[in-house]
């Protein structure tokens, strides 16, 4: 499945929060290589870090020490501005609470990653549509976010997370606020088009039942990570 034995490389990754006058650890030299095209569910208690590490790779947050590279880029020494511009044109994000822009219309919520990325070019906006097409919801392109089911609202922000390619899916319980039958549908759409695009994906769950379908379960307890048997 996968080229790359380290298409992600996590070395001796260090971070922590302070709270009041305690310090408390998130993760202790946290070591970790993903493969290209993986699909890996991160499990943990709250306040294991899930959250935090996807941050971390989103270049959304630095760690206080360790090294973090996504494909050939090293996320942990890019400049604000650099790491901005990697995560706009290469990660995809995908929400348990949706994140659309209210304001938008269901093709502008999807178009934005393309505007932000100057990909303005009509074959890329046609291919666009055929994502929207895809997810289901070609018919709903004048409507806006309000006017959506959660179901709905998911798949336009899985649309929208992959319109523009991404190298890198970052899920956070995209299913947990939806029922188990939509829920599964979401997930059965979402894994269609991550194999459709060979897209690494990491995926924050509650659910053994998702983490099930995973290439690889990772565990995050006590700022370490553990590879649980399937």
């Amino acid at each position: 499945m996968a080229a790359s034995p380290s298409f992600i490389a996590i070395r001796n990754l260090r971070k922590h929060y302070t709270e009041g006058d305690q310090q408390r650890i998130i993760f202790a030299d946290l070591t970790l290589d993903i493969a290209r095209g993986e699909f890996v569910a991160l499990l943990g208690p709250s306040g294991s870090g899930k959250s935090t590490l996807l941050n971390l790779l989103g270049g959304i947050d630095l760690p206080d020490a360790g090294q973090i590279r996504v494909s050939d880029r090293m996320l942990t020494t890019l400049p604000e501005v650099e790491r901005t511009r990697f995560r706009r044109r290469h990660i995809g994000f995908v929400f348990q609470f949706f994140n659309l822009i209210p304001t938008l219309t269901v093709e502008e919520n999807l178009l934005l990653p393309l505007e932000l990325n100057g990909l303005t070019l009509p074959e890329q906006r046609d291919q666009a549509l055929e994502l929207l097409d895809q997810v289901g919801l070609g018919n709903r392109r004048t409507s806006f976010p309000e006017r959506l089911s959660g179901g709905e609202q998911q798949r336009l922000a899985l649309a929208r997370a992959l319109v523009h390619g991404p190298w890198l899916l970052l899920a956070d319980e995209p299913t947990g606020n939806l029922d188990a039958a939509t829920g599964e549908r979401i997930l059965d759409l979402l894994l269609t088009l991550h194999r459709q695009a060979e897209t690494t994906m990491i995926m924050v769950t509650h659910s053994q039942a998702v983490a099930a379908r995973a290439d690889r379960i990772l565990a995050l307890e006590a700022g370490q990570i553990q590879e649980l048997a399937r």
